[in-house]
Parts: structure tokens; C-alpha cells; sequence
């Protein structure tokens, strides 16, 4: 007989359970060698559940929802690690090859929200020039046209130098967490509305003098909408296109505002059939107010475009200040509401989403679960760090890009406004010209002509922004395309004078002023996107930014102050002396140490983050 199970041996018991543990391990094992064999053959967006029971060795298994990853498939332990981020997230090897294009741009969104907003600027700009002349004549006609073109150059520097004193604290407050960048820019374009209205209303110089001033201080638009685009786009692959979209801007503007301000400033004797006495609008004695106010509806217009992009950034711009984005913003939230309305799905079903201040799942449709948030799981605003003193920002490199940016900036107004004084200048006599830098005179074109060389600019430039310059940036860098296309403005400015001793004949003049503009043109293409680059890249605190944007702001505005002021003065000057080339070449002089400045400038790494931080913010 056996041994009884009270006299059994206890060591031999243990043996005996360490065998039924074994057992059951074994059959475990065998149990997950099936599941695993099993899941091959199902979806690798799901999980499964198994229950063991390991008294009867049996198991149950619990067929779950699909595994919501922000419509990403997360990749399982067989697939190669070399095409995963650190978060695990799977994402194909050939998108880093992919070429980058318009089309490619990330957040086109919020792009083009202040593609707008910066269009409304150049486009008021370029209208006031083309009717300026007249309204201030308008004021009192007993001036003569020597007072009228003083006060008009008064007006146009009234603007930039109210920017050039306050654009740096413009850049300040944008910074500030309490205020940030979307606050500081609606601030600016409503400023800009009020400011257009106010000249357009104004009976005389003093008063358009105030509005022009008000804008220019209310107006720091250009450093915020820089710092924006910097934050928006975070990769630097994609820094030549967006960076690109602010100077566009400008060449759209001086085909378009010219157009439009020309044709609608005073409109009773433009349009007499439709403002004029007996007219369409106008009834028995004509549009009272246009009568009173001749040179209103212009500026109404341009107020309506400005009106109209201080909305889109109200209720469609998303702040990006690294503290101040995670306020609450009434004007996005409507804006979402908007969208919902006029884009309104059905409501007994929405699909699952991740919340965006949590990590548990919800659904909004009706009759279904929800999880709610916890507090332990709820989004953790990052703590502001210590902010860098304003001393501590002016490093080697920072102060070498804003000087380069302030010589830039000087030639290209310089040039700009020295065309438009040179093109109707008049002709010198024909015995005037002395060897072969002594002569003077200008091209002597009507008011007509002008206004096609202006629009040649513009058509000039727009397609060498779209098509051209992306590529050939991308290929050669910021900093070696900046070098490599300034010099082409010396020497435009070094040609420009001598189109006046050319024999006057169309078909030489006007190419060869084509041939020099382009230049110029072509060189302004690269290096204003590329100095645009260049200061954001020197900044690696973004507690920072936008005081470095508003310091280069109020510089350029300074050099756009002083260089068409300089550059009208040293015009005169050649005119007077028969000597118009010797203001070109200076031009060409100081834009030449510039390009030997660059050389001293490297460029910096910039605030660039993470990959995988900009597709969660996405």
C-alpha cells in the first residue's frame, strides 16, 4: 500500500505542485503561442484581450474597440526601427525624400490668414502714393508743387519713423505672456483701419499728418507677422516658402494698389456718370460726401480690405507665444463655432477623437459614453522660464544680421524712391553732357509711363518669388544666396544713370531700363526673404523672438526713413550740378558694404522643434 496522505513525504508535495505550476505554465505558453500565431492574421489597428482560467485550462477571448492613435497604425515589434520616431509612432521613409512645394506647406491655414493680413499694408501703401500728390493739393491750392512734394515726403516719413520709436516695444509686449503675438497684431491692423480712415476724412495737413503718424504708431505688424510665421513653421525645410509669402506681398501691392487708388480718388470726375450730379448714385447734385471728401472712398476701400483681415485673425489665428497659446481665446472659439455651422455633420454620430486637454477618448454624439478628464491626466501648461535679460540678446551675431538688415533696407527705399523722382525727371539739354560721368537730366516720362515702369517691377518680381527663388534657394542655402545675388544691386545702381544718355528711342530705352530693373529686382527677390531668415535664425530663446523681429522692424523702418531722404537730397544735388550718377553710385557703394559684411555673419540654428511636437500640435 501507498503511503497515506497524512504520512506523505512534504518535500515530495512540493515537488508535486512545482510540477502542476509547470503544467499550467506550459500550457500558458502553448495558449500564447496561438493567440500570437492568431494575431498575424488580424487587424494591427486592434487589440484582444485573454482571459485564463487555469484550473480548467481554458480561456475567453475579448474581442475591443479599435485602438484610436490619432489616425496613426502603431507599429508592431517585427517592423524595422529605423522608420520610427522616438514616440513609436510609424511613418514611412519615403516622405523625408519628398521634395518640398507650395502645396507641401504645413498649417496653409493659418498661412494664409496672414498672407492677408499682411497684403492689406503694401496695398494701402501703393494706393495712398498714386493720389497723395493730389489730396494735399486739394488742402490749399495756392501751394506751390515745390511745398507739395515736401509735405508729401513729410507724411511718408512721419509713418516709418513713428515705427522706428515704437516697433522694438511693439516687439516687447508680444513677448509679454499676458499680452502675445495674435493680441499685438490685431491691435496693429486696427490701428492701420483707423489711421486709413482718419487721411481719408482729413480736410487738411495737419490732420492727415496726425492719422498718418497714429498709424505708423499703432503699426508693428511686419516683426509680429515675421515672429508668427517663425513659430507656425517650425521646420526649417519649409522656412524659403513661408518666410517668402511676407515680401509677395509687396510686389502684389504695387501692381493692385496703384489700380486701385489711381481709378477711385475723386470719383465725381472719374466716375460722373455713377457719383457725378444726376447720376446713378449720386442724384440731382452728386454723392455729397464725396464732394466734400474727394479722396475718402480709397481709403474706405482699403479700411473694408483691413476690417475684413482683423476678422480672419480674430476668429481663424491661433496664438503661438509658448505661454500665452494655451489662454483662453473667445475669438477662435467663435470662429470654430462658425466653421461647425456652416460645415454641420449629423449629430447622431461622431467618430471617436483623442481630446486634445487629455489623453482619455470621448465621443460627442448623443447617447453615447464619455470618459471624462482627470485632473492628474489633464494638459500641464509648461512653466515660463527665465527670460533673458535685454542685454543679454545683443550677441556678435545678432547685432552683425540687424546691421546688415539696416543696410538692406537702405539701398532697396533708396532705389525705390529715386526711380520714381528719376523716371519723370526731365531731360538735361543736349549739350550738357561733359566727359563721361558728367551729365544730368533724367528719363522725362509722363505720368502714364511711370506707372508702367512701376507695374514692370511688380510683374517682374511676382513670378522670380514663386517659381525661381524657392528652388534655388533650397539649393544653395540662406546665407550663400544672400551673398551670391546682392551684388547684382550695385550694379544696377551703377547702370541706372547712364539710361540717360541713351538715344531716345523706345526700343532702347525701354529694354535697357528693363534690363536694370531687373537686376535690382532679381536681387531684391533673394536677399529680402533671405536678411527675413537670417535675424530669426540668430535667435535661440523664444521668450525673445519677437523683441528681435521689433528690433529689426524699428531698423528698417529707420533706414526707409533716412534712405529716401538722403537719396531725394543727393538726386537734387546731381541735378543741380549736372552730376546724377554720383547719388547712384554711393547707393552702389553702401550696398557693397553690406555684401562685405555678410561675410562676417553666420548663420544661426534658430528655435526649431521637434518633429514629433509640431504634428501633435497639428
Amino acid at each position: 500500500m501507498g503511503p497515506s496522505p497524512q504520512t506523505q513525504n512534504p518535500g515530495q508535495g512540493h515537488q508535486d505542485r512545482d510540477v502542476y505550476l509547470a503544467q499550467d505554465t506550459s500550457d500558458l505558453i502553448g495558449i500564447q503561442a496561438d493567440l500570437s500565431s492568431s494575431e498575424s492574421d488580424t487587424d494591427l489597428d486592434s487589440d484582444d484581450t485573454a482571459i485564463f482560467e487555469i484550473n480548467s485550462h481554458s480561456t475567453r477571448r475579448l474581442e475591443s474597440a479599435p485602438l484610436i492613435t490619432n489616425h496613426r497604425r502603431l507599429p508592431s515589434a517585427d517592423e524595422d526601427d529605423g522608420d520610427h520616431e522616438p514616440d513609436g509612432v510609424l511613418r514611412p521613409a519615403e516622405d523625408e525624400e519628398k521634395p518640398v512645394t507650395w502645396s507641401s506647406l504645413p498649417k496653409k491655414g493659418q498661412l494664409a490668414i496672414l498672407t492677408l493680413a499682411r497684403l492689406s499694408e503694401p496695398l494701402t501703401q501703393t494706393s495712398l502714393q498714386a493720389y497723395m500728390f493730389y489730396q494735399l493739393k486739394s488742402f490749399d491750392p495756392s501751394l506751390p508743387d515745390s511745398k507739395i512734394s515736401a509735405q508729401a515726403g513729410i507724411l511718408q516719413g512721419s509713418f516709418t519713423a513713428a515705427q522706428f520709436i515704437t516697433a522694438v516695444w511693439w516687439g516687447r509686449l508680444a513677448d509679454a505672456e499676458w499680452m502675445g503675438r495674435k493680441r499685438v497684431l490685431l491691435i496693429g491692423l486696427m490701428g492701420t483701419c483707423l489711421s486709413c480712415v482718419g487721411f481719408g476724412f482729413s480736410r487738411s495737413f495737419a490732420t492727415a499728418m496726425v492719422f498718418r503718424t497714429l498709424g505708423g504708431i499703432l503699426n508693428s505688424n511686419v516683426g509680429v507677422m515675421r515672429t508668427l510665421v517663425a513659430e507656425i513653421i517650425a521646420e526649417k525645410k519649409y522656412q524659403s516658402r513661408a518666410f517668402l509669402l511676407l515680401p509677395m506681398c509687396f510686389n502684389i501691392g504695387v501692381i493692385i494698389g496703384p489700380i486701385l487708388g489711381g481709378s477711385l480718388a475723386d470719383p465725381i470726375n472719374s466716375f460722373p456718370q455713377f457719383f457725378g450730379p444726376g447720376s446713378t448714385f449720386g442724384g440731382k447734385e452728386g454723392v455729397w460726401w464725396m464732394q466734400r471728401w474727394p479722396y475718402a472712398l480709397p481709403n474706405l476701400l482699403s479700411a473694408i480690405f483691413i476690417f475684413a483681415s482683423f476678422l480672419a485673425v480674430f476668429l481663424g489665428l491661433d496664438e503661438t507665444h509658448e505661454i500665452a497659446r494655451y489662454r483662453r481665446d473667445w475669438g477662435r472659439k467663435l470662429g470654430k463655432r462658425i466653421t461647425r455651422a456652416w460645415s454641420r455633420r449629423p449629430r447622431h454620430y461622431r467618430p471617436l477623437t483623442r481630446s486634445r486637454d487629455d489623453d482619455s477618448i470621448y465621443t460627442d454624439s448623443v447617447g453615447t459614453w464619455s470618459t471624462p478628464s482627470s485632473p492628474a491626466r489633464s494638459r500641464v501648461h509648461p512653466r515660463p522660464h527665465k527670460k533673458l535679460g535685454f542685454r543679454q540678446i545683443w550677441t556678435r551675431n545678432v547685432i552683425l544680421t540687424l546691421v546688415a538688415q539696416f543696410l538692406l533696407a537702405f539701398h532697396t527705399s533708396a532705389f525705390n524712391s529715386m526711380t520714381f523722382v528719376f523716371l519723370p525727371a526731365p531731360r538735361a539739354p543736349e549739350n550738357s553732357r561733359q566727359g563721361l560721368f558728367h551729365f544730368g537730366g533724367g528719363l522725362g516720362l509722363p505720368s502714364s509711363r511711370v506707372g508702367l515702369a512701376t507695374a514692370i517691377i511688380g510683374f517682374i518680381g511676382l513670378p522670380l518669388q514663386i517659381f525661381l527663388y524657392p528652388r534655388i534657394q533650397t539649393k544653395l542655402g540662406t546665407l550663400t544666396s544672400f551673398r551670391t545675388f546682392l551684388p547684382f544691386s550695385p550694379i544696377a545702381y551703377v547702370l541706372m544713370p547712364f539710361l540717360v544718355i541713351l538715344p531716345r528711342i523706345p526700343w532702347i530705352v525701354w529694354p535697357s531700363f528693363t534690363f536694370v530693373v531687373s537686376l535690382q529686382v532679381i536681387s531684391r527677390t533673394f536677399i529680402l526673404p533671405a536678411a527675413i531668415i537670417l535675424v530669426n535664425n540668430c535667435v535661440t530663446d523664444p521668450s525673445v523672438l519677437g523683441t528681435v523681429h521689433g528690433v529689426a522692424q524699428s531698423i528698417s523702418s529707420g533706414a526707409r526713413t533716412l534712405g529716401p531722404f538722403l537719396g531725394g537730397w543727393g538726386l537734387g544735388l546731381g541735378l543741380e550740378n549736372n552730376m546724377i550718377g554720383a547719388v547712384w553710385w554711393a547707393l552702389a557703394v553702401e550696398s557693397l558694404l553690406g555684401w562685405v559684411m555678410l561675410w562676417s555673419i553666420s548663420e544661426g540654428k534658430g528655435i526649431e522643434r521637434k518633429k514629433d511636437e509640431t504634428e501633435d500640435e497639428e
